[in-house]
């Protein structure tokens, strides 16, 4: 969860396509409560756990003044939690490699198609390349007003080629939000104040938009 966030005005969001209505920005939203929740297509707890409940509130308040935003991002699989396989997910049902072998096994899908329709919009996360990152200035970012040795430098660099090298995309409104994993749940206030940052579970988020609302 991100902390520093919380009682501060939303970030804007930074899209790579809207797939499913929109497109929106959070500066259009101010007059009503916002549920932003991120998920990976890749992400067998997102759909067990995240997104039909997504759904249900969605179709519990929206007339009362909520709207639930999906956002898909990635930063991991990035070859199966893309822009083309979300759209088959929103456009015929279809899910994905740990997504699809979880769901199978559960008995959770219908002739291999999820059997859920989400009806709010969804977008995808913006995906920039890491490719050429500025150590330096990443070192700096993370030590702050400190200035490592030059051998810890040296560690440092190591350290993120490595990273970046398994991770080649930084995903941007996940890491705007300081976001840990998918599934993660933005509530924002009316005002475009965020209200609670959460990852995993958030068994007090009804009660929680419920009082915003």
């Amino acid at each position: 969860m991100s902390e520093a966030l919380i009682g501060r005005v939303a970030p804007p969001l930074e899209i790579a396509e809207w797939l499913q209505d929109g497109p929106l920005a959070l500066s259009e939203l101010t007059g009503n409560v916002v549920l932003l929740a991120v998920f990976q297509v890749n992400c067998p707890g997102c759909f067990l756990h995240c997104l039909p409940k997504m759904e249900s509130l969605h179709q519990s308040y929206h007339k009362r003044g909520l709207r639930v935003l999906g956002l898909a991002t990635a930063f991991e699989d990035f070859d199966k939690n893309t822009p083309d396989n979300l759209r088959k997910l929103l456009q015929e049902g279809r899910v994905i490699g740990e997504t699809e072998k979880i769901l199978s096994r559960y008995g959770l899908l219908q002739n291999g198609i999820w059997p859920h329709s989400l009806t709010f919009p969804v977008a995808m996360d913006k995906l920039t390349p890491r490719a050429g990152g500025n150590l330096e200035a990443e070192i700096n970012r993370l030590h702050g007003f400190a200035a490592p040795s030059e051998l810890e430098r040296e560690i440092l660099r190591n350290r993120l080629r490595a990273y970046w090298a398994h991770r080649p995309y930084r995903p941007e409104t996940f890491d705007r939000y300081g976001l840990q994993g998918t599934p993660s749940y933005v509530l924002i206030a009316r005002g475009g104040m965020v209200h609670a940052s959460r990852f995993g579970a958030y068994e007090e988020l009804e009660s929680d938009l419920t009082g915003l609302l």
